[in-house]
């Protein structure tokens, strides 16, 4: 499955980069992380829960930063591991570029599940790495932004009110 997007975050392109490699806001940006440990130089682990359909997993695994060039563009690549639930791998390539009101971060994702994760069905996992995607990097922006006047402004667009609550 691959996807792409990207969202322009208000913020220096540096202060983005520091952030992507914080261990600390990566463990709040991702969507069910309980653990986090490493750096960006060494790699990190993490320890994830997970609904995805009906099966409930705590994913085990290892992320990667390679062919970083601060403060530009980054591959993360990373395998998890949920017991019986089957696994998840993937990788995603960040770039980072100046624009005005801040920095546009570009991502293109691509992942693959085993195990009883794949029996689920294409719809199915496709919606939940999308919403998945969209999850950590609507947290990284809020994250990166901080409180704020100007942090809730930039993220009001995104929200859909009414109708997103929903349609969930």
């Amino acid at each position: 499955m691959k996807m792409s997007d990207s969202r322009v975050i208000n913020a220096p392109r540096e202060q983005v980069w520091a952030a992507i490699q914080d261990p600390e806001v990566l463990k709040a940006c991702v969507p069910g992380c309980t653990e986090m440990s490493g750096s960006a130089a060494e790699g990190y682990e993490a320890t994830v829960v997970q609904k995805v359909g009906p099966v409930k997993a705590t994913f085990k695994g290892a992320v990667q930063m390679t062919d970083m060039v601060a403060p530009e563009s980054l591959k993360l690549s990373g395998e998890g591991k949920g017991g019986a639930a089957g696994f998840a791998k993937g990788g995603a390539e960040v770039k980072l570029t100046e624009v005005e009101g801040g920095t546009e971060l570009h991502y293109e994702v691509e992942a693959n599940v085993g195990g009883k994760l794949a029996q689920l069905g294409s719809r199915i996992i496709d919606g939940f790495a999308k919403k998945m995607a969209d999850q950590f990097f609507e947290n990284f922006q809020k994250a990166v932004e901080g409180p704020g006047e100007e942090g809730e402004a930039a993220a009001e667009p995104e929200k859909k009110g009414w109708f997103k609550k929903i349609t969930g």
